[in-house]
């Protein structure tokens, strides 16, 4: 019999991010530094049978309803299909976030397999642009990406933008006349110190409030209930959708967070800011059980710490950039 899985602070984890893998087919300014990344060896990443058996430990232990795929970037794991495909028999919702730039050909497979939702991560709608942000001329696989997700049935299709002042803050309005056109909820997310190159600084910081301002000024919009997901809705008035803004450092949702991470190489982060983390997979390697699993588990969940604390003088950056993390 499943039991909650709460930490010290009375909050429930229902949500599982796993990054199936540390690599990515981009070089994206914020994620990567100049030098590259160090990639983790093929060994030391979890094998889908350990993806598998920790995601089968979180609902059946503790009833975790979602699970989400990231990476790195999910669709360079070969053979992805397969492993949506077992964790699918879990029952559970999921969905995976994606540059979008495999998705035209994996969408259909994913689909079919039983993935449920997908969450493109596109930051700029103009081609030289996108190619400085990302290190990649690929702003029309990402596309035509986006439109196969949406023919193949994958519902809801979002798409997330960071939005940095300075940078791309320029085209917020565009990226919403996108996903009214599309028929997808775009959704802008505040920049977070989480860049492998160190940039983020709070000037670069477009607050979610502006964001909205601006897109109520060209497109009228009216709230929606805000629930325990990170993002703030909104209806358009004249009936063209949704958008959503994650207000992560003006308007920090930690109190509400019910989401924890595993990291391609089995490391369990009961936050994004996390500084310190749980290795499953030396459990899973080392002869452990499913007890042994859902203890550790359960432990580090209960020292998931009250919020981030960005802007604040005690706030510690942690080590790991957000693409070794899983988003």
């Amino acid at each position: 019999m499943a039991v909650p899985l709460v930490d010290g602070f009375g909050r429930q984890v229902q949500d599982l991010r796993i990054s199936v893998t540390d690599r990515c087919n981009f070089r994206c300014t914020y994620c990567m530094p100049k030098e590259g990344l160090h990639w983790l060896p093929r060994p030391d990443i979890l094998s889908f049978e350990e993806i598998v058996r920790v995601a089968r430990v979180f609902v059946e232990r503790f009833g975790i309803t979602s699970v989400r795929l990231t990476g790195g970037e999910p669709t360079v794991r070969a053979h992805l299909p397969a492993l949506v495909e077992q964790l699918a028999a879990l029952g559970v919702e999921l969905s995976m976030t994606t540059n979008g730039a495999s998705l035209a050909g994996l969408a259909g497979p994913l689909r079919r397999a039983g993935l449920h939702r997908v969450t493109v991560s596109c930051d700029s709608l103009r081609p030289g642009r996108f190619a400085e942000i990302t290190g990649r001329d690929m702003l029309g696989q990402v596309l035509a990406g986006i439109d196969a997700a949406v023919a193949s049935g994958l519902q809801p299709v979002k798409l997330n933008s960071v939005v940095v002042r300075g940078v791309n803050d320029d085209e917020v309005v565009d990226l919403a006349r996108f996903g009214r056109e599309r028929g997808v909820e775009v959704r802008f997310i505040e920049f977070m110190p989480l860049d492998a190159s160190g940039q983020w600084s709070a000037g670069k910081v477009v607050a979610s409030a502006e964001v909205v301002a601006r897109i109520n000024e060209a497109y009228p919009l009216e709230p929606l209930t805000h629930g325990p997901e990170p993002a703030e809705r909104f209806r358009y008035l004249d009936g063209a959708g949704t958008v959503g803004v994650v207000a992560s450092v003006t308007r920090p949702f930690c109190a509400s967070c019910d989401r924890v991470r595993l990291t391609a190489e089995g490391a369990l982060r009961s936050c994004l800011f996390a500084v310190r983390e749980a290795d499953l997979r030396a459990i899973l390697r080392g002869g452990g059980s499913d007890d042994d699993l859902a203890q550790a588990i359960a432990d580090e969940v209960w020292h998931k710490w009250a919020g981030h604390s960005i802007g604040k003088v005690g706030f510690v950056r942690p080590p790991r950039s957000m693409s070794q993390i899983g988003g």
